[in-house]
Parts: C-alpha cells; sequence; structure tokens
C-alpha cells in the first residue's frame, strides 16, 4: 500500500469520525438542553452537522476527496474519478471512522460505549426520504463538481442542512452513517431493523443521480480544462 493511499485512507477514516461525532454529540447535547422542544433539539442537530461538513470538507478534501460516505465513493468511481481498486478501502475505513465517531460521542457524554437504537424509522415516507435526500446529495456534489469544486464544502452543507428540515427521515444520506447510528440510542439513532431499508433506498438515490449526471453535467475529457 502506498503511502498517498494510506494517508487517504485515513483522512476518511477521520473525517468520517468526527462527522459522526458531531452528529451524535451534538444530538444527545441538544436532547439534553432543549427541555423536550424536539423542534429546537433538531435545529441545534442541525446546524451543528452543517458546520461540521464545511470544516471537515475543506480540512481533509485535499487529502482524500473528503467522501465520508460509501455513495459518493461508489459514485466517484463510476465517474472514474476514483480507481474501483480502492472503493473498498475507502468503505471500509468509513464505517470503522463511523462507529469510532459514536463511540467517541458516548464517552463524551457518559453514555455507554455502543447501545442499540429504539428509535423507529420505518415505512415508505421515511425510505423515499433516503433516497430524495441522497439522490439530491449527489446531484449538489456532482453538479457543483464540474463547475464550481471550490464550492462543494459549502454546497453540501447547506444542502444537508435543508434536507434534515425538508425530508421525513431528516436525511442520513449515507450508509456508513447509518450503520452507526443504528448503534446509539440517543436523538440522532435508528433502530438497527430499520437500517437495511435506509441503506437501500440511499444507494438508489445516489446511482439514479450519477446516472442523470453523467448525461446532465458530463466530466470533460481528460486532456481538456475545466472551464467556468
Amino acid at each position: 500500500m502506498s503511502a498517498n493511499f494510506s494517508r487517504r485512507l485515513a483522512a476518511e477514516a477521520l473525517g468520517t469520525s468526527l462527522l459522526l461525532a458531531a452528529v451524535v454529540g451534538s444530538g444527545i447535547m441538544a436532547e439534553r438542553l432543549s427541555g423536550g422542544n424536539v423542534a429546537l433539539a433538531l435545529l441545534a442537530n442541525t446546524l451543528a452537522t452543517g458546520a461540521a461538513l464545511i470544516a471537515l470538507i475543506l480540512s481533509l478534501g485535499p487529502v482524500s476527496g473528503a467522501h465520508f460516505n460509501p455513495a459518493v465513493t461508489l459514485a466517484a468511481a463510476w465517474q472514474r474519478d476514483l480507481p474501483w481498486r480502492e472503493v473498498p478501502g475507502y468503505i471500509v475505513m468509513q464505517a470503522l471512522g463511523a462507529f469510532a465517531g459514536v463511540a467517541a460521542a458516548h464517552l463524551m457524554f457518559g453514555e455507554p460505549l455502543f447501545s442499540a437504537s429504539t428509535k423507529v424509522r420505518a415505512g415508505v415516507p421515511q425510505l423515499f426520504s433516503e433516497f430524495v435526500a441522497t439522490f439530491g446529495l449527489l446531484a449538489v456534489i456532482l453538479g457543483c463538481s464540474r463547475r464550481r469544486a471550490e464550492s462543494v464544502p459549502y454546497a453540501v452543507a447547506a444542502y444537508i442542512v435543508a434536507a434534515y428540515w425538508f425530508t421525513a427521515s431528516t436525511s442520513f444520506a449515507n450508509p456508513a452513517v447509518t450503520l452507526a447510528r443504528a448503534a446509539t440510542d440517543s436523538f440522532a439513532g435508528i433502530r438497527p431493523a430499520d437500517a437495511p431499508g435506509f441503506v437501500l433506498a440511499q444507494l438508489i438515490g445516489a446511482c439514479c443521480a450519477t446516472v442523470l449526471f453523467r448525461w446532465l453535467a458530463p466530466a470533460p475529457p481528460r486532456n481538456e480544462p475545466v472551464r467556468s
């Protein structure tokens, strides 16, 4: 394994870990401080997640591309922006990082290291929400990266902040995040039985967005610079 690839894997693990620490930790803090006001707790959770996304993508994007999401990694490989041979390493490190982030959040707030969530997120509206959330996320990433790559951190964060509120599922939009959030019985959790449906909906949404944007905003030829 090359030193460069090792650095990229470490960046994916670190970024996904800090993202989950932000999502779960802010959810725990928000629930404790909101006095039972779920809307206020969700707003606090949303703002913390969006802010963390901007910081993490800006800091780790130059190293690994800051995917932090198996759906994004698969789309990048499909678009030939990442070799397929590197996909398994990215996804494994994202998953490990996600569970490490949950554990870190639990340790910070004195919770058990892992605890199966009891938060029910089931039904067709929830699954369709995850399809829409992930489709939109990939649309934002693929659309911005083609012409305005420097805007990706802000566009992704803005979309996730919005999608927290306009989707019934509060926009997980990430298979690694979904599986790890099944291990936290907190505000941000999802019942383990509901996680597979979320992951499937996310992958279908990512696939549909990638197919569309291969036509809507195709990558320029490798020897042709991107023009604004």
